[in-house]
Formats: structure tokens, C-alpha cells, sequence
């Protein structure tokens, strides 16, 4: 491992920018819904919410392109093999672009069908198809942002990409305000102002490439082909968010079902709050992929170790900081969302201080995911992509059906029966976190 002091200052450099990368993906939808929210009224936050899934699923792909290909660039960078990795670029980007304007045809042909398919309510129905057709319109950029972001990153270029995002979010919250209260477009407006902030994040991201040390080339061929690396490395993080794309359909239509526009509204702060923690989350996971792959690459156990470590540490101490604000101040973080009615604003406090407490063990469970594939444990890594979505379906189906007062506990004891099963499963397999061939 390198010197103590240097390898410091390179990870809390990566953490922050991995961070910032984060908010391109994490905070987007939260900007949209805090103005929403304010300016249009609660059932536009809702509205933002049920379109989630199909949000989620374009970023499943995005991460099933550029994070497991990331990885493996990083890998390759570590041995110096820049070929190979300018190729796995390549294909990775190039994926991202050929789904993103998939999507876009999706937009222009089939907005309506898809809406139909998130929404079941007559009053969200016209906010929510007005948002997701024109975020499917702009899902190219949405793709870009995020795998460029990846690839410049592990390049050696994390404060560049730092930038862009920072900038993408101060163009989609300046255009938010233009969008909706000036030119009266209305919660459209606050999906174009996210697609645009999107495109010049992107177009910041791409200086790199003029960069005379950059290594993210085009080369379309190369001794092996990736492709079959590239989907298995990133497949441990796809499923989880294609499993998180199904649970959020299905809470959606629980939740909406069960306590009708009070309830969705709640359930839709909660899901801005999630977007909250996953900003850290995402930063220290990305962190690890790419510095522990690294790592990995030089064989250097130690130095893989101390990236756990530290990462483990600074989502144990942001998660401590969140939870202590959402219980002080809930009745504040429903109106920052434009709660103004006493019943949304009751129910919101409630499922925000359980909601706060249950993403504490998801945090742990989808970092050790990132752990075990790091570590080759590929079964336990799957394993955990399906159970930290999957279990909480039927949970929570239970409690809307049997035990509906209790119905935000759901994720608590989901992933309370998680947790368990890790234990288990590692002890029974006999894993450890060291180094294999």
C-alpha cells in the first residue's frame, strides 16, 4: 500500500467527488420535488413519486452499463492494460447511448401506456404522465450523465466530474424556478429542467476527454470481447435496482390503495429522504468499487481493507447525522415538500422517524453487497441484490392487509430478516474478506 498519509487524502478526494457524482442520481428528483411542492402542491410531489419506478429502471441500466464497467476499467488501469480499458469504455458508453434513445422513442410513442401502468389515480394521472414523458424524452442524458460521470472518475478526474454535477443541479434548480413560475409550464417544467441540467453536466464531464492523460479512448475491438464481464460486474448492483424498480411499484400501488392521497404523499417524503441517504451511500459504494477495485488490481488486501474501513465509517457517521434530523425536525421536512394540510403533515412525521430508523440496515446490507462482489463472493452478492427489495413486498402487503396501522414498519422488519440471513449464510459458507484468484 502506498503512503498512509497520501492514501488519505486520495480517498476523502474520490469520497467527496463520488459524492457530488451521486447527485446526479440521487438528488435530481428530490430538487424537482422540494419546488413541486411548493409551487404546484403536494400531489405534484406525488406525481414525482409514482414515476420513480420508471426513473429507477433507466438507472438500473445505466448501472448495469457504466458501474460494473467502471470496476473493471479501474482493474485495468491498476495493470496498466489502458487498451483493454479504453475499450470496456467504450462498450459501456456506447450501451448507455443505444438504451437512452430507446427510451426516447418510448417517449415520443408510448408516454401514455406507460403512465397508465404507474398510475391508477383519475387526480395524479395528468401531473404524472407530463413529468415521465419528458423524462423518457431526455433519457439519453440522464444515461450519459451517470456512466460518463463513472468512467471520468476512475480515469483520474473525480474533481472534473465533480464540477459537472454541481453544475447540473444548480442549472435543473435555476431552471426549476424559470419552468414553473415564470413560463407557467408546470410540473413538465421541472422534468425539462432536470433533462437540460443533465445535458450540460454531461457536456462539462466530456472536457476530459481532451485531457493529454486521458485513457478513455474509443476502440471498438479488442482480443477479448467485455461484454459478458462488463453485465456480470455490474449485475449484483443491476438487480438490486431492478428489484428496488418492482418494489416501488408495487409500495406505490400498496400505499395508495390502502390510505389513498394522505398516505402517498407520506410515502413519497419517505422516498425523498431515502434519495437523501442514498447521496452518501452511493459515494461510499462508488468508493469503494473503484478504489477497492484498484486495489484489488495491484493486490494489495491492506490497502482494499482500508477503503472498507473508512467507507464503513462514513456511512455509519452520515447516517447517525440524518436520522438525528428527521427526528428533531419531521414536521419540517413534510413542509419543505408542501405539506399543508394536518392529516398529510400527521402522517408524514410518522413514517419519517420509522422510515429514517429502517434505512439504517439497508445502508449496511447494500455495502456489503458491494463487499462481497469486490470480494468474489458472487453468490452472497446476488443473493442480496434480490433480498433487499424482494423481502420487503411481502411485508409489507401483510401489514396493509392485516395489520394496517403499522404499515411503515415494513422496511424495519424486512430488513431485520435480512440482516439475519447475512449472518447466517456468511457462517455457514465460511467466508472471509481476503483476496482470491
Amino acid at each position: 500500500m502506498e503512503n498512509k498519509a497520501e492514501f488519505n487524502k486520495y480517498f476523502w478526494r474520490f469520497l467527496w467527488s463520488s459524492i457530488l457524482i451521486a447527485l446526479s442520481g440521487c438528488l435530481g428528483n428530490v430538487v424537482d420535488a422540494i419546488i413541486v411542492g411548493n409551487l404546484i402542491g403536494a400531489d405534484g410531489v406525488s406525481a414525482i413519486n409514482l414515476t420513480k419506478p420508471m426513473v429507477q429502471f433507466m438507472f438500473t441500466i445505466s448501472m448495469l452499463l457504466s458501474t460494473g464497467a467502471g470496476m473493471l476499467v479501474g482493474m485495468e488501469l491498476g495493470k496498466k492494460d489502458f487498451r483493454r480499458a479504453a475499450y470496456i469504455f467504450t462498450l459501456s458508453i456506447g450501451g448507455c447511448i443505444g438504451f437512452g434513445l430507446f427510451m426516447t422513442l418510448c417517449g415520443f410513442f408510448f408516454p401514455k401506456i406507460v403512465t397508465g401502468w404507474l398510475c391508477q389515480s383519475e387526480f395524479l394521472f395528468q401531473y404524472t404522465y407530463e413529468y415521465l414523458r419528458v423524462m423518457m424524452l431526455g433519457a439519453p442524458m440522464y444515461m450519459l450523465a451517470w456512466g460518463m460521470a463513472t468512467m471520468v472518475g476512475v480515469d483520474g478526474s473525480p474533481r472534473l466530474a465533480s464540477v459537472a454535477i454541481l453544475v447540473d443541479n444548480v442549472v435543473n434548480l435555476c431552471l426549476d424556478i424559470v419552468f414553473i413560475k415564470w413560463c407557467g409550464w408546470g410540473i413538465e417544467g421541472s422534468a425539462w429542467a432536470t433533462v437540460l441540467g443533465h445535458a450540460v453536466g454531461v457536456g462539462i464531464i466530456c472536457w476530459h476527454l481532451h485531457y493529454p492523460d486521458n485513457h478513455l479512448k474509443v476502440v471498438l475491438r479488442d482480443a477479448h470481447n467485455a461484454w459478458g464481464s462488463i453485465l456480470s460486474q455490474g449485475a449484483p448492483l443491476a438487480v438490486a435496482s431492478i428489484c428496488l424498480t418492482l418494489l416501488l411499484f408495487c409500495s406505490n400501488h400498496i400505499v395508495l390503495t390502502t390510505g389513498g392521497r394522505t398516505f402517498i404523499f407520506a410515502f413519497s417524503v419517505c422516498m425523498n429522504l431515502m434519495q437523501i441517504y442514498n447521496l452518501f451511500l452511493s459515494g461510499a459504494c462508488r468508493t469503494i468499487q473503484s478504489l477497492g477495485a484498484i486495489e484489488v488490481g495491484k493486490g494489495d488486501n491492506e490497502g482494499c481493507k482500508l477503503v472498507i474501513r473508512k467507507a464503513f465509517r462514513f456511512i455509519t457517521w452520515s447516517m447517525i447525522a440524518t436520522c438525528a434530523l428527521v427526528w428533531i425536525f419531521p414536521e419540517t421536512v413534510a413542509h419543505f415538500f408542501g405539506a399543508n394540510e394536518e392529516d398529510m403533515i400527521a402522517e408524514s412525521v410518522r413514517a419519517l422517524r420509522i422510515y429514517a430508523i429502517s434505512l439504517i440496515p439497508f445502508c449496511y446490507i447494500y455495502t456489503l453487497m458491494i463487499i462481497y462482489k469486490l470480494y468474489k463472493y458472487h453468490s452472497m452478492a446476488l443473493f442480496l441484490s434480490f433480498a433487499l427489495s424482494l423481502t420487503v413486498i411481502p411485508v409489507m402487503w401483510l401489514m396493509a392487509r392485516y395489520a394496517t396501522e403499522y404499515l411503515w414498519y415494513s422496511f424495519l422488519i424486512a430488513y431485520a430478516i435480512e440482516g439475519a440471513l447475512i449472518l447466517i449464510f456468511h457462517k455457514a459458507g465460511h467466508m472471509k474478506f481476503e483476496l482470491r484468484e
